[in-house]
């Protein structure tokens, strides 16, 4: 029997060069018995291993260790013979990450010396003079627990190191274990580990040196070669040492912290008091009797689960929101059912929604509950810092999420690790048009100046294929915190983040959910910072408080439903883009499960899966649907017969072809990999065969199983699209009754959603709304609502200037004069500015109102004589005549905010040329279907979604709102330059209407019109 004990993963960042899968899959493949994952004081890589071995029943032994580094004299392999071990294992990974930076760790001598259960591999150096002294020391610490690496890697030191091997043997009396030390799973990976070591060590390959691994030998190599290098007793030695380790990640098992439970309570009896509480809150003195059947149910799957102290601990983490005012939604499966609605986790009425709390199938498979919270995005850092005094450093930190190569980051490392031009490699990145999949990257780079034809270019394609997807750091996961009840670091090991105040774990959410420990999702959700902002501004001019359940309570308003069927939905949560915008007038929402149906109908799955005209077609035919079974009807029957949500799939899955729930859990697993390792298609003859067997139809059959490869990644679970409907519906409500109110909310919230606030004043405008400039006497530095008479105003803040800090504005505000400054003189008295950011509150115009214009003021700022005392009171400064025209006005209101509330660039456009044939926004409904019409206007999106087989939808703005624009991929292709570069772009195309009234125009002809304004930057969302 043949093991290795020593081996990196591509975990070992920059250094290992396979993945764990491929590791354990070829060492089964070999017929090794035992493979040990080291990564370097890591066991990022462990759980893809144990998840890979776990999902194709490999015959392999899985050991848990790691490898150190003591200040460049000792190399040791750490090994876990059981879970006491494993906890010390992870403990001093813990010690040596969180003394050092992210990234990188510092192990003590002290560290080494504490371990009292972990076997130890010393990897010794042959040319170290320090062998003796730490042969000594090991003896003294590890004695009978302490082996030696052999190794053969034909580089040519083979003799010395088995020479040095042997002398310490004979004289420490250390057992001898075979080892090669691995890198990667097979000898093909050496270009790829010599590129990494390249990029770790900035540097080019031809100058890594001595340092480079000269061979191929540090793979998975065959045991016959195994049997040939080694001697048969240290090959016994390695299996015997394999054999001690008979740790498991099995063993692992999540306890939940306790100290939610208040004292004279059981986690059961406080959890039913909680929700008695909250269904007076939710349903008043009288129950429906259906409603308490429901709580009973869930109530009693929480009891059987044990899962009473995970809804606690977010029911405590609410409540501290809930007391400090933060706005936060629940969503999930989970935080869909009764007992989340009377715990005030969700503000989604169960009774208005069809979810299974117990998702179906998670009682059989014990499946986590699945809840994420949302909060405020600028206040969520204070739930965060809650959790971690709450807890302790000790028992809870972030989830990681590994960060890997990508194209253009695989293309930029690995061509400087070969020596290419920096210079090149970023115009190449800048040229390469990634989103025509008819004609790949590595065909594109011939005309953009490399030669496919040369073998250094041929290496760069070849790596930068290999690189893409290789983890290559962990950063933070975005809000999910890992809990325990006893030190977090006996169960997985804590290292530093890049932010401070932030610690994560080794291992991301994937991980989490492969070993079933549970997380709290504590994620940002910048649209309930708009809608705080909102409801504040609304009661601080009412009196009135609103809130997302009195906006619910309401009912289904037929008002707000008349401007949702209208797609007039911009800045609103989740039916804002432009295609949910062209499916609002065709399915046409007029109550609540119509807007969760449209969030999650427009989304890649559905779309792949061809279930998106089925959908539409019944819903306005009125046409009754037939279905195949009772049990297909159960599932399909909210959604006319047409699987919408993932976890319809995974019904239909068990109900029509006999899965169970542990095979379901694997297919939406490879459901959520299909793109990545294509392992759905495993499933295929038993979903069909199942149907089969069942009775069902073959076409039936083969159809469901096409629409899950559809959904393959993509799918969209309802219980998600539930909350998210709460949310869309109160920013629509907003919108109608109070838009003054929630375009004020929105872009004090900004950056967040899918439109700039350039875009967002332009449609403020369209709603008749006025806008006043940034002005020095009345903004602050947020934006803020003016009421002159009976209108209300947007005054917009400082917050939109370029260079201002936030703190030194509101100083001066908090020092102007009631009646406001008079003169620019003032303003400097008042506070000490400085000049950059007095300059730039003149580019923005901000002294219009006491210097005349931006010229104006510019002229007094540079009069000095003002500064001296003999001059200290004059307030009239000499008046310079020049006056800027409005087209530079115009320019620079962009270049210094972004916006422009006087004029729009189209409108400058057509002040100064003659455009007879251009057909504007407003105008197209005077169009016929499949007409040919010019645009012109600014380009403020270009989308191309990974499901539209190359077509851009690009959004064009004028003086009179947006038109949406569908670019062919051979258009795009054949017009690269205006297609990518365009500021202000001119589409010749034809215009075509559907039966609904939706508009876009199909483009021909694209010419660029940048220079007609030349300096204007207009901001883009571009293939986000």
């Amino acid at each position: 029997m043949v093991a290795e004990l020593v081996c990196q993963t591509n975990f070992s960042f920059l250094h290992g060069a396979s993945d764990p899968e491929e590791l354990v899959n070829t060492a089964a493949f070999l017929g090794y018995s035992s493979l040990a994952i080291t990564d370097e004081c890591s066991v990022a890589g462990v759980v893809r291993a144990y998840a890979e071995i776990k999902r194709n029943n490999l015959p392999l032994h899985l050991v848990v260790g790691s490898l150190f580094r003591l200040n460049d004299s000792l190399s040791v392999v750490l090994l876990c013979p059981d879970k006491t071990a494993y906890a010390e294992l992870c403990r001093i990974i813990t010690n040596a990450r969180r003394r050092s930076e992210k990234g990188s760790y510092k192990l003590a001598e002290w560290d080494l010396k504490s371990v009292k259960h972990c076997l130890l591999i010393w990897l010794p150096d042959p040319g170290s003079q320090n062998n003796q002294h730490w042969g000594k020391w090991l003896s003294k610490h590890y004695s009978s627990r302490c082996y030696l690496a052999g190794s053969r890697l034909l580089d040519g030191s083979d003799e010395l190191h088995t020479k040095e091997v042997l002398k310490l043997h004979s004289e420490f009396d250390f057992p001898i274990v075979a080892s090669s030390r691995v890198l990667f799973h097979h000898s093909d990976r050496l270009p790829v580990q010599q590129v990494l070591q390249a990029i770790d060590a900035s540097t080019t390959v031809d100058k890594l040196g001595l340092t480079a691994q000269s061979n191929a030998e540090r793979c998975l190599r065959p045991i016959a070669k195994m049997k040939k290098l080694f001697p048969a007793n240290w090959l016994e030695n390695t299996a015997s040492l394999a054999r001690l380790c008979q740790f498991s990640m099995d063993e692992l098992k999540y306890q939940y912290p306790s100290e939610v439970v208040p004292e004279g309570y059981t986690a059961s009896t406080y959890l039913r008091h909680c929700v008695e509480e909250g269904v007076k809150k939710r349903f008043g003195e009288t129950l429906p009797a259906s409603i308490r059947q429901t709580i009973e149910k869930e109530m009693a799957l929480i009891s059987e689960q044990q899962y009473e102290y995970f809804f606690l601990t977010i029911y405590d983490v609410v409540q501290f929101a809930r007391a400090k005012g933060i706005l936060y939604q629940g969503r999930g499966s989970a935080a869909n059912s009764v007992v989340c609605y009377c715990l005030e986790i969700t503000a989604v009425d169960p009774r208005q929604i069809d979810v299974l709390f117990e998702r179906f199938i998670s009682k059989e498979r014990d499946e986590p509950p699945d809840i994420d919270v949302d909060f405020e995005h600028q206040r969520r850092e204070e739930v965060i810092q809650y959790i971690y005094s709450k807890y302790g450093r000790e028992r809870t930190a972030l989830a990681a999420t590994v960060i890997s190569f990508r194209f253009k980051s695989a293309f930029r490392e690995v061509g400087k690790a070969l020596g290419f031009a920096e210079s090149q490699l970023d115009f190449v990145i800048k040229n390469i048009n990634r989103r025509d999949r008819t004609i790949p990257w590595q065909s594109q780079i011939a005309e953009l100046g490399m030669d496919p034809a040369t073998t250094k270019v041929r290496q760069l394609l070849y790596l930068v294929e290999e690189v893409i997807g290789f983890p290559r750091h962990l950063s933070q996961h975005v809000g999910g915190f890992v809990i325990s009840s006893g030190p977090l670091y006996e169960l997985v090991p804590v290292e530093n983040a890049s932010m401070a105040d932030r610690t994560v774990i080794q291992w991301d959410k994937d991980d989490l959910e492969a070993l079933g420990l549970l997380k709290v999702d504590v994620l940002a959700l910048g649209m309930l910072s708009a809608i705080q902002r909102t409801f504040k501004i609304i009661s601080q001019s009412t009196g009135f408080p609103v809130s997302i359940p009195f906006i619910t309570g309401l009912g289904d308003d037929a008002q707000v439903y008349d401007m949702i069927g209208k797609a007039d939905t911009v800045g609103v949560f989740q039916i804002e883009s432009r295609a949910q915008m062209s499916m609002l007038p065709r399915l046409r929402p007029r109550k609540y499960y119509d807007l969760v149906v449209q969030i999650a109908i427009v989304r890649p799955g559905p779309i792949q899966g061809d279930m998106v005209h089925p959908y539409l077609k019944r819903r306005n035919s009125g046409t009754k649907v037939a279905y195949p079974s009772p049990d297909v009807e159960r599932v399909l029957g909210r959604t006319m017969g047409v699987p919408i949500f993932q976890e319809q799939v995974i019904q239909l899955a068990m109900v029509a072809a006999g899965f169970t729930g542990g095979e379901a859990d694997q297919l939406r697993r490879a459901m959520a990999s299909w793109k990545k390792n294509g392992r759905l298609n495993l499933f295929r003859e038993k979903l069909i065969n199942g149907m089969l067997e069942k009775g069902y139809d073959p076409d039936f059959a083969t159809r469901l199983f096409d629409q899950i490869k559809g959904f393959s990644g993509y799918g969209f679970p309802e219980s998600h699209s539930a909350s998210f409907a709460v949310l869309a519906y109160v920013s629509c409500w907003l919108k109608y009754y109070f838009p003054v109110e929630f375009y004020i909310g929105l872009l004090n919230s900004w950056p967040m959603g899918f439109y700039t606030p350039s875009q967002l004043l332009q449609d403020a405008k369209r709603h008749d709304i006025a806008i006043k400039a940034v002005c020095i006497n009345r903004s602050q530095w947020s934006h803020h609502m003016v009421i002159d008479g009976h209108e209300k105003i947007i005054q917009l803040g400082f917050r939109l200037v370029k260079g201002l800090n936030e703190d030194v504005i509101n100083e001066l505000v908090s020092r102007r004069p009631v009646n406001g400054f008079t003169c620019i003189n003032e303003v400097r008295s008042a506070v000490e500015l400085p000049s950059d950011m007095m300059e730039a509150l003149a580019s923005a115009d901000a002294f219009a109102a006491i210097a005349g214009n931006r010229y104006q003021a510019r002229w007094q700022m540079m009069d000095k004589q003002s500064d001296l005392p003999l001059f200290a009171s004059q307030t009239k400064s000499e008046q310079l005549s020049l006056i800027p025209t409005e087209a530079e006005n115009m320019l620079e209101d962009y270049a210094s905010t972004s916006v422009s509330v006087r004029h729009h660039p189209i409108d400058m456009i057509l002040k100064a040329r003659s455009l007879p044939d251009i057909t504007f926004a407003s105008q197209l409904c005077n169009k016929p279907d499949k007409s040919v019409v010019h645009l012109l206007g600014c380009v403020t999106c270009r989308q191309a979604p990974g499901t539209a087989t190359g077509v851009t939808f690009l959004t064009l703005e004028d003086h009179t709102g947006n038109t949406n624009v569908v670019i062919w991929q051979s258009t795009a292709r054949h017009q690269k330059q205006p297609y990518l570069k365009a500021t202000i772009l001119q589409v010749d195309g034809i215009l075509e209407r559907s039966p609904e009234g939706v508009i876009h125009v199909i483009a021909g002809k694209l010419t660029d019109r940048s220079d007609w304004l030349e300096t204007l930057k207009v901001p883009s969302r571009d293939f986000h």
